[in-house]
């Protein structure tokens, strides 16, 4: 359902909240590691996530990435957007030009409920409730082997 950027992009975030609770701030290679994910291309995300104020950081050797009370709102459809951009919420499926309410193309009446739902799941918790759920383990953020 989503790109494999936006799949680390929201491991990433919610493992720097699970961090941020614990008031810790970490690095690109950290999260790499817990997340599963490929370290450069981990850390472009992260920049752009950054860029994109969904996230925070600080130089310097007590520096890292981090998440505190300006970032609390973000939900995942915040960042999906951000990474993947608003294509998931808007648009043709059938990529019509002219598909509308008054001008529908042949799945939009299906479409439009499909997204209904998705946006509802994308925007019922905020990132830092995904967090607080993986650290008290009521979810997994890591597989199992």
């Amino acid at each position: 359902m989503f790109s494999k950027a936006c799949q680390y992009g929201i491991r990433s975030v919610i493992y720097i909240w699970k961090q941020s609770l614990n008031n810790n701030k970490v690095g690109a290679k950290e999260i790499a590691e817990h997340v599963d994910a490929p370290e450069p291309f981990s850390a472009k995300i992260l920049q752009e996530l950054v860029r994109k104020k969904v996230i925070g950081s600080m130089k310097g050797p007590t520096g890292g990435f981090y998440v505190d009370k300006a970032h609390e709102k973000f939900t995942l459809k915040d960042l999906v957007v951000a990474i993947d951009g608003p294509g998931l919420f808007e648009g043709c499926s059938l990529g019509l030009n002219q598909c509308s309410e008054t001008n529908p193309c042949p799945l939009h009446t299906e479409v439009k409920v499909v997204r209904t739902h998705i946006l509802h799941m994308l925007t019922a918790k905020s990132l830092k409730q995904l967090a607080e759920e993986v650290e008290s383990g009521e979810t997994v953020l890591a597989r199992f082997i």
